[in-house]
Parts: C-alpha cells; structure tokens; sequence
C-alpha cells in the first residue's frame, strides 16, 4: 500500500512520502487556524509546510516538478500562506491597525522585489550562457569572466521566497503580544533582505562580467578546430537517460589513431560526460553546427540513430558509420534507418548475418566487423566463484517503445526470478541492476521495479536477522568498516578531480579551464578502480544489492557476478565475452527452440520461461563449471557475436578507420579535381549549384530549422 503510494505521488521514498502528506495536510491546517483564528494552530501548521517544503526541494523530489504544472508551484504556496497570514491578522481584529497595512504593502513590496530578482537572475544566466559547450578545447584567446556565486544563482528563486520569514515572524509575534513594533521590524527585514540581493546581482550585469557574443565564441572555437585538425568524430545526441550510449565510448576514442573530437548536441548531456583527454564541443544549435569548420575530419561515428545526426550526415568529405551502443538481436540493432551511413560496424560475424537477415537495406559491402573495443575491461571466467557463495547478476533491459513482451523480463518473470533466487535451496547472492530507462513510457515496468527492489531490501534485512550470516558479518566487519572508509576518501578526493576549477562555476567557466590535464586523468581512472573495489568490499559477499546509477558500471557488475540472467539486449552479447554461465529469459513465450533460432545469443544460454522454475540450470552450472554442458558453446558463440581475440578490438578498429579515412580522402581529392575542372567538362548541372568542398549549397539542403525538430528517438531511435 506505501509502495503504491509513493508511485502515486511521485516520490521516491517514505520520508518524502511523509513530506508530502504533511505539506498536504499542512495548508489546510493553515486555512483552517487562520479561519478560527488560532495563533499558535497557525504557527505550528505553517511551520510544518515550510519545512515540508524545503525537504522536498533539497531531495529534489519529483513532486516538487508536478505542482509547478498543476499551478502549485513553490511561488503560489508561499503567497498562499502570505495571504493567509493576512487573513489571520484580520480575523484577530487587526484589520483597522497600522499593523495591518504595513503587512499587505510589505507583501506587495516583497512581490516586486520578487519580479526584479526574478529578472536579473534570468538575464544574468541567459548573458552567461555560450553557444557551445566545451571540454579539453582551448578557449584562451576569448575572455570569459568568473561565474557569479553560488550562493547568489543557485537555488536564487527558492532563497528569495524564503526571506519572507522574518516579515512572517515578526507580524505573529506582534499578533501575539500587542507591540506592532516587531511587526514593522519584521516587514523591514524582508525588504531590507530582498533590496540587498538584488543590489548583490546588479554588478553581475555589465559588460565585463557577460560571456563574450556568439559570433565571438564560435570565431574562437572555429580558430582551434582549423589548428587541430579533427580527423574522427564521434556525434552524439540524445535525453540525459542516455549518456551512457556515449560513455561507453569515451575510452575507446582515447584510443583511436588521429586527432578524435566528440560532438553533442545536447548541454544535459555535457554535463553528464565521463572524464575524458579527447576534445569535446557540444553545440545544440542546428545552424552553429552545420557552420563549424569540420573540413578535416574523415569519419563520423554515431552510436544512436537520432534525428539530428541529418545535421552531420549532410556533410559529404566525411565518411558515415554506425557503431551503435551494444550489439544484441533486438530489432534496434538492425534498424533501417542504417541504409543511410557509409558504414555498419559491428562486433562480429553475427552483425553481418543478422543484417543480411533482416534485409532492410544495408549492404553486405558496407558492414565491417571491428570487434567490441569496449569490452577490455571484463575480466574472463576463472572457474570458479569468487566469494564463498556465488553471485547472480539479474540486468534486465526496459520496456521498449511498445508493448511488445519479449522487450523485457521485468513485467512479466521479474519477480519470479527474484523470488527463486532469494530462495533458492543453495544460497546466491543477487545483485539487480535495471537498465536506465526502466519506467519512463510504462508505469507497470516502474512499479515492478519498485517491487523487486523493495523484495531485495526485504531478504537482505531477513539475511542479516539469521545467525549464519550475521556471524560472517561480524567477522568481517572490520574489514567493511576499512573499505567504507576508503570509499569516503576516494569520493572525495573523486569530487576535487570532477572540477578543473572552483567549485562555483558554471558551464561557461568550466568551458574556459577544463583543458586536458594527463595527470588528474590518470589519477582519476585510478581512483574509479580503487572505488569500484572498495564498493564491493564495503558489501557483505551474502548481502544481496540493487544498483543503480552509473557507478558501479554494469562491466563491473559483470566482474563481480558468478551467472547472469537477462533478456535479449547487449548486455547479453557483452557478458558473453566473460565466458560465464548466463540465462536469458523468453518473454514472449516463443518456446526454448523457436526463441534460440530468432536470437543468437541465446545458443549458449539456459532459456527461462516467465515462471523462471528452469533457474536451477543456471545455479547448477555457477554451482558446478566443470559439468557445464554450455561451456564449448559458450566459447564458439563469443567468437561469432564479438569477433576473435587477436587482433585486440582496438586494432580492428583503428584499422578499420584507417581504411574508412583513406578511402574518404580519395574521394575528396577526386571531386576537388573534378570541380577545379572547367564546367562545361565536367558537365555540372547549373540548377544544382555545388559549395567550394563539395557540399550543397544552402539552397539545395534542409535548413536547420527543417531538422530541428525531429524527435530524438521516436521515428529513427535505436
């Protein structure tokens, strides 16, 4: 019943569930005590609803984002409770006093200081915010001045309402003892206090405190990319969900021959990007983009089918290739949105197939097979299980934009796996961790989750109560206590690295100081090692675990289970490549057989119905490796789904870039001379005019504004 509770109301927790119950009950309370009238019934309920308030606000509580739309905002509440507390002095006979008047003129001149610092905290960000966003790209020959203090921007509409305290205070205090003096004092201190803000933002409004103009900007950022001469890009675009489509690339571009650069589109996404040495310009203006000097580059790289890569893919002296975010027999995989690049990458022999299966369009010329670089970090089977009892990762992927079944596990076999795990007759440790989208388009597959973690919660407390694992807890809690420790301080000195400059800055200042720094990216990585470590080590090996957000990553979820479970996604092709045992689950019903003939991974895994009663396969397999009869199968299928092992998928790669790159040069060469050619010879059309690189010219291309607006996702997403 709580559970659905919160679901209603859109909170993620008890206490927040309890904030909002309070805040709920709370005006009315106020209404009700100023009605009466009670003095100190109206203290007491107003008090509650600002702390409810304020603890909604400081958790960030979705809750908060559902009043603004339903006109409830945190605006409208304090001026309710403004007007209430005008209703009360009223109702105590204070309406022909002096009192009374300095109260409604305090409010109202509370209100236009609340309009003014309103204004200029808007103005203020809207001159501090550039045209792009950078990383690691010198922006030294363009003066961009400090970011205001936080205390000043941050949270600025919230701070300000809240200065209304000392007139409310003061005006009780003058109902209660009859000395208006401390009514008058009060409704000074709120406009005292709201005057000094505003006074406090004015400097931040000349012209040496604003960014430089846009034109400036791109002037400068165009001058470092025609001296840096980019010659592989990876593009990405996408909601804040889905920067770990990009993320899971950052190392790889490390990695690659030439001179790499990452474009976004999106500031959400800029925000959430990794630590990284390569460049990184994200421009979410379509006409900026489409004006960047890019001439250099030879290859483009797109991990997502979206629709404002047209702003990318119009450029024909680069090559196109899709290199995707997993390799999986989903339908996304093999999407034909694909027929519109150069080039299909993908792990291995099965991508090819499963295009040339599929036949949506895509050349079997055009797919290269360059391995999974990304997969280096997943440490391969030993043999046995690394803790005392083995560990079973449950990563089921998400609902899907239909309601197609055999798009995730969760709904339909999500409890039943977890049920059978937790009590399955050879203890496991579980660890679930749901994919990143889980919820966002159906509201059953969020309640699942909200099930299953709060059954993982329940078994870990009934664990902990059992004397077997509380002796196990007490002789290692020396050793936990150590790694929390650890954690501590690697979080720490984690959050100095995360900013190259003051804690206070913006995007625009972080533009201007976060140039690649070798040193505190090594120390970074090494440190993200040492906390993924000490994480584990904080845990008990019996002690089952949800996980959630972007640490621990899944790849060190993987080094840390025994046996998977999951569904038909790349996780599975990924897990693969650790040589371990793993089921996947048939959803949609299909039977073992016919759903192995629809999805090559699954040829080496333990199929489980949604009643999930075929687990016992899986715990006997983690339980016993030597009598696996999926071992071999498991090894041949790696190599169909992700490629040999030697060359390494780095070489693969950057070979296949090489190749790519060259044969975009010749191209390139080939049309330059071509148009150097006298016209007549070499027959252009004068109807389709032709730009000085062998692009378009604007009247033969869209317009950003025709591109602008195409869904991220929706149409061409996978």
């Amino acid at each position: 019943m709580i559970s659905t509770a919160i679901r209603l109301a859109r909170v993620g927790s008890r206490s927040e569930l309890a904030a909002a119950a309070l805040l709920g009950l709370g005006y009315p309370c106020v209404l009700l005590a100023a009605l009466i009238p009670n003095l100190w019934f109206f203290v007491s309920a107003a008090a509650v609803t600002y702390a409810a308030d304020r603890y909604l606000h400081m958790r960030g509580s979705y809750l908060v984002n559902r009043l603004e739309k339903v006109r409830a905002g945190l605006p409208i509440r304090f001026l309710v409770r403004q007007l209430l507390l005008i209703l009360l002095l009223a109702r105590l006979d204070l309406a022909d006093g002096a009192v009374f008047y300095i109260a409604v003129g305090g409010f109202l001149g509370f209100y236009a200081l609340q309009v003014c610092q309103g204004a200029l905290t808007t103005l203020i960000r809207i001159r501090r915010t550039m045209p792009v966003v950078t990383r690691n790209v010198d922006l030294h020959a363009v003066r961009i001045p400090d970011a205001p203090p936080q205390a000043l921007m941050r949270r600025s509409s919230e701070k300000m309402l809240h200065l209304d305290m000392p007139a409310a205070a003061g005006l009780l205090v003058a109902a209660s003892t009859g000395t208006y003096t401390y009514g008058y004092a009060g409704v000074a201190a709120t406009l005292a206090l709201g005057l000094i803000y505003l006074v406090a933002l004015v400097p931040y409004l000349r012209r040496s405190r604003r960014v430089p103009s846009a034109p400036a900007i791109l002037k400068v950022v165009d001058g470092w990319l025609r001296e840096y001469q980019p010659t592989t890009v990876l593009y990405f675009s996408g909601s804040k969900e889905s920067a770990y489509q990009v993320n899971m690339w950052l190392e790889t571009m490390e990695q690659v021959e030439g001179r790499p650069l990452i474009i976004l589109r999106e500031r959400v996404i800029a925000n959430q990007l990794a630590a990284t040495s390569v460049p990184v310009i994200c421009v979410p203006g379509g006409t900026h983009l489409m004006n960047l000097h890019l001439s250099t580059v030879r290859v483009a790289l797109y991990p997502a089918n979206v629709g404002k890569n047209i702003h990318i893919l119009r450029v024909p002296t680069m090559k196109h290739v899709f290199i995707g975010h997993g390799d999986s027999d989903k339908i996304a995989s093999v999407n034909p949105f694909s027929k519109v690049y150069d080039e299909v990458w993908t792990a291995g022999r099965a991508g090819r197939d499963r295009y040339a299966l599929a036949d949506v369009g895509v050349r079997d010329d055009d797919i290269v097979e360059v391995g999974r670089p990304q997969l280096a970090p997943i440490k391969p089977f030993t043999g046995a299980a690394k803790n005392p009892i083995p560990t079973i990762l449950y990563a089921p992927t998400w609902e899907g934009w239909d309601d197609n079944p055999g798009n995730t596990s969760l709904l339909l076999a999500g409890e039943n796996i977890i049920r059978r795990l937790i009590e399955a007759e050879q203890p496991v440790r579980v660890v679930y961790k749901p994919h990143p989208f889980t919820g966002i388009r159906d509201k059953k597959a969020r309640a699942v989750h909200e099930r299953i973690t709060a059954m993982i919660s329940a078994a870990t407390a009934a664990r902990a109560a059992e004397p077997r694992w509380a002796a196990a807890a007490e002789a290692e809690r020396g050793e936990r206590t150590a790694a929390r420790a650890d954690l501590t301080r690697i979080e720490a000195r984690l959050a100095e690295l995360a900013t190259a400059g003051r804690a206070a800055a913006d995007e625009s200042e972080e533009s201007r100081v976060s140039l690649a720094d070798r040193y505190r990216l090594d120390e970074t990585k090494r440190l993200r090692v040492e906390w993924n470590d000490a994480y584990w080590r904080s845990l008990g090996w019996w002690e089952h675990r949800t996980v959630t957000g972007g640490e621990p990553r899944l790849y060190d979820c993987f080094n840390e289970a025994d046996g998977m479970v999951s569904d038909i996604s790349s996780v599975v092709s990924d897990f693969i490549a650790s040589g371990k045992p793993y089921a996947v689950t048939d959803s949609a019903a299909l039977g073992a057989e016919a759903f192995k003939r629809q999805n090559t991974a699954v040829r080496a895994a333990v199929v489980l119905s949604n009643s999930a009663e075929e687990l016992d396969q899986l715990l006997a397999a983690v339980a016993d490796p030597s009598a696996d009869p999926l071992t071999a199968g498991r090894a041949e299928l790696k190599r169909y789904l992700l490629g040999p092992d030697k060359p390494a998928s780095i070489d693969q790669f950057n070979a296949a870039l090489r190749t790519l790159a060259a044969t975009s040069e010749t191209r390139n060469i080939t049309v330059g001379r071509r148009l150097a050619e006298p016209e007549e010879a070499a027959g252009l059309d004068d109807s389709a005019p032709v730009g000085p690189t062998g692009t378009a010219t604007e009247e033969s291309v869209e317009s950003p504004a025709e591109t602008e607006g195409l869904p991220h996702d929706s149409p061409v997403g996978g």
